[in-house]
């Protein structure tokens, strides 16, 4: 509690008319000296409700699957350790990598055909219910909660119990209206979900509520060192009526974690923790056919500007870094002040430090509980150690002592006279550890914020709301607070940017993470070895057709003068790196035209024109991008005949065939044209007095490489969505039948298409695909070739920097139909929710 608390002003009484008087200071009143020597006096919260619930199962919990707790024989038992003490509370089963997954899988897969089947409104009973029953038992999931995890009760109490509840409620509605709101949807079957340490009771509740809804089964693995509240929610579940097989947790280690979401009956993953883990996830995963979704690290920036309330902003930094410990994705880890007002707020911050309380967990006066294992309290040590050794000041208030005993505690730290290249700046440390700097202008605050590689979250602190939301729009993250830190909802979306992941948790944006087309067929791939390893993307480039093997003209036809296409990047028709050529041939055998054998350095050249188109094409009000599209369908129309012809001449499909082809090409850039203005965002339902807005914002660049079939159709329904959403686009055309999507150039500089937008590059699909996919800046990558081991090397590579992926897994979609080729899934896969919590006037 600070001194410069209400609670410790002089005391006040009230008179007969009901107004506040002082009170005369009694000759015995202590002296200021004995009260700063006054100790705060504990305010226990009593853990007997949960070592009843601890004893009720013998002090050994063991695995929840299909309705109830099993103890298979030969298994490990590991101890539950409270961080507050270091004491053993019980005991929770190792779960076997094997047999156990395979029985939690099968109890899922048993369950799933019943439980999906129920209507919308039967599920939503179900979600009720259990929100219902969590309610009833609030008290004792919050003091399992922090008894298990090390956070103050306060918290668990305050804020991560009720909104467990909220999200129950909330994704009862959801399911009620599901028949509804998303009607092209179905289920997607056996979810496995991995949550991490910090947040275990809430992170189950975010992942199980959406799933459930949905329709879907799942199965959660809750971190080692904290299985308790996972567990009391799923009986809690059972309790409420749940049946059998929806919900079954299943502690264990990384061998465990690893089998549950490789193993072959599993249809999504999802997954929360760190980015290195995500790494392994996106790799192991990749081109099985399963749904992936990544909530990962991150280093978010807190920014404070010289109009700021200063005061205010330093509550904000301790709810921002204090909050669980630091034990946040999204804690507010890089203070980033204004250089008139750093000094200030330097001292300010320094004077609130002095005044947390770091105590035992269920202590209600605690401000900061512990640290939740030993491991995690030597490397928050060890990154303090690091920031002294490279040079920067450390401080840590010695005005309250840390507990004494065998609890994991650290001190709120504040690190100092550091640069963006430290290594406390640059790496996630998950701790009470806050580092600050100063900036100077807006725009190099700004700099600073995206000088990361991580974009989970972020808030600025000014009170110019221009200026806030001109950061907001700039600042690269999902989640843009303003005036406020740590703010969530149900009805809100949550996710990254960048290495900070990809999917979203909550709100409607969150129910795609658990659902996906009616149309779509569950898809299951697996690679041997041999498979993996072989040689992909690997590109000899073509030799001189061997005289005979073009048919000649026929007589009287004129020889056309001698022409290579070339390919489209920054504006401009570029001749390739290598003076490499492919012949396109007829069915017949007639040569058509030749087109470039781009390579990496074409590649290179394409994604440096689109970075740059990038920005300012994504500031491009939607109307004006809307009519660029409308000019690019205009001006196709106007050479519907030549294009017919081509396509006819490529393909062998037929006149009529031709023409379905490129009337389809100009109604679809027609539909796109028309969505450019109405997938901007929403407004979200919060409790917050204010606005959360959602906002559709773009990916960035986007790789494409298109399939053979429908050669133009398929090309614009590709770069179409892409571009009217903001992104700017490197696509490489079908490698069979290029010539009618290389001609399209003309088309585009004909149409007001801004240099970079659309960037056209022809060869090896596969070889062109796989620099695309490793290139650090290309933010997602489309792939739609012939066959399944593509896609797996294309979401393999995507690991590198976790950038995003739709691809078809070797399936074929039939590019004439409105559901499997345009539509929500498009625009799903070309933006990324921004979510803007502005709160007005006193309403926090």
């Amino acid at each position: 509690m600070s001194s410069e608390s209400p609670a410790c002003a002089a005391p006040s009484a009230s008179t007969s008319s009901g107004c506040a008087r002082r009170l005369p200071l009694s000759a015995n009143a202590p002296s200021p000296a004995l009260v700063k020597k006054l100790e705060y006096g504990a305010a226990p919260e009593s853990a007997s409700s949960a070592e009843q619930w601890i004893a009720a199962h013998d002090g050994k919990f063991g695995l929840f699957i299909d309705g109830e707790f099993h103890h298979p024989a030969g298994r490990i038992y590991e101890d539950c350790v409270n961080p507050s003490n270091g004491k053993v509370l019980c005991q929770v089963m190792n779960g076997d990598a094997v047999e156990d997954v395979n029985k939690a899988v099968a109890a899922a897969r048993a369950a799933y055909p019943k439980w999906s089947a129920l209507t919308g409104a039967q599920r939503a009973r179900h979600l009720y219910a259990l929100a219902r029953q969590l309610q009833k038992h609030q008290r004792l999931l919050a003091v399992v909660e922090s008894l298990d995890n090390g956070k103050t009760v306060r918290e668990s109490r305050d804020a991560d119990v009720p909104l467990v509840c909220r999200h129950f409620y909330y994704h009862a509605g959801w399911a009620q209206l599901m028949h509804t709101e998303l009607k092209d949807y179905k289920p997607l079957g056996v979810i496995a979900q991995v949550i991490p340490w910090n947040f275990s009771l809430l992170m189950a509740a975010w992942k199980i509520a959406p799933a459930l809804a949905m329709g879907n089964c799942i199965i959660l693995k809750p971190a080692p060192s904290t299985p308790l509240s996972p567990l009391l929610l799923a009986e809690i579940a059972a309790e409420a009526g749940i049946p059998p097989g929806v919900i079954n947790i299943l502690p264990g280690g990384n061998d465990l974690g690893f089998n549950l979401v490789n193993h072959v009956d599993v249809d999504k993953v999802a997954f929360t923790g760190s980015t290195g883990v995500g790494r392994l996830l996106r790799s192991s995963t990749a081109g099985s056919g399963k749904k992936l979704s990544l909530e990962l690290g991150g280093k978010s920036p807190f920014m404070v500007f010289e109009d700021a309330d200063l005061d205010s902003a330093v509550e904000g930094v301790v709810n921002a870094i204090w909050f669980n410990q630091g034990q946040v994705c999204c804690a507010g880890s890089r203070l980033l002040v204004q250089e008139c007002v750093y000094d200030a707020f330097l001292a300010k911050l320094k004077r609130r430090m002095d005044h947390l309380r770091v105590g035992d967990s269920l202590d209600k006066c605690s401000d900061i509980g512990a640290i939740n294992s030993k491991r995690q309290l030597e490397t928050v040590q060890r990154y303090v150690e690091i920031a002294r050794e490279e040079g920067a000041t450390v401080y840590q208030s010695s005005v309250q002592p840390l507990p004494t005993g065998d609890g994991f505690y650290f001190p709120p730290t504040l690190i100092y006279d550091v640069q963006p290249a430290h290594t406390v700046v640059v790496e996630e440390i998950f701790g009470p550890v806050v580092t600050m700097m100063s900036f100077r202008s807006p725009a190099e605050g700004i700099k600073l914020a995206n000088n990361t590689a991580y974009g989970l979250a972020s808030s600025v602190w000014s009170e110019n709301v221009s200026t806030c939301l001109d950061m907001a729009f700039k600042i690269k993250a999902g989640v843009v607070w303003v005036n406020s830190h740590n703010l969530f909802d149900a009805a809100a979306g949550f996710g990254g940017y960048k290495e900070s992941g990809f999917g979203r948790e909550s709100g409607r944006e969150g129910l795609l993470e658990y659902c996906k087309p009616k149309w779509q067929e569950n898809v299951r791939h697996s690679f041997t070895e041999e498979e993996k390893s072989a040689s992909w993307a690997a590109t000899i480039p073509a030799t001189p057709l061997i005289p005979g093997q073009a048919s000649k003209l026929p007589e009287g036809v004129r020889q056309a003068v001698n022409r290579t296409h070339k390919m489209y990047i920054g504006g401009s028709q570029c001749r390739p790196d290598a003076p490499y050529v492919r012949a396109i041939l007829s069915p017949s055998g007639q040569l058509l035209g030749e087109v470039g054998e781009g390579n990496r350095k074409d590649v290179r050249n394409a994604v440096e024109a689109a970075y740059a188109a990038a920005p300012g094409w994504g500031k491009r009000a939607a109307y004006n991008r809307s009519q660029i599209l409308y000019f690019v369908a205009e001006n196709l129309d106007a050479q519907y005949d030549q294009y017919v012809k081509l396509i006819d001449a490529m393909t062998g499909c037929g006149e009529e065939a031709a023409r379905h082809e490129v009337t389809a090409s100009i109604d679809r850039l027609f539909y796109w044209a028309a969505f450019t203005d109405k997938y901007g965002g929403n407004v979200q339902e919060t409790p917050l007095y204010g606005a959360t807005v959602s906002i559709h914002e773009p990916v960035g660049v986007v790789g494409i490489a298109c399939p053979d079939e429908c050669p133009l159709l398929a090309f614009v329904s590709l770069f179409a969505p892409a571009i009217v959403r903001g992104n700017a686009v490197v696509i490489v055309p079908s490698q069979q039948y290029p010539l009618a999507a290389v001609e399209l150039f003309r088309v585009f500089e004909c149409s007001d298409v801004p240099a970079g937008v659309v960037n056209v590059i022809t060869g090896d699909r596969d070889h062109l695909t796989k620099t695309l996919a490793e290139h650090m800046e290309v933010t997602s990558m489309w792939y739609f070739g012939p066959k399944p081991i593509g896609s797996y090397h294309v979401e393999k590579l995507s690991a590198s920097n976790l950038k995003r992926t739709f691809c078809n897994y070797g399936v074929a979609r039939d590019w004439y139909s409105e559901e499997q080729a345009q539509g929500h899934e498009f625009l799903y896969h070309a933006t990324q929710v921004k979510n803007v919590w502005i709160p007005a006037g006193s309403g926090i």
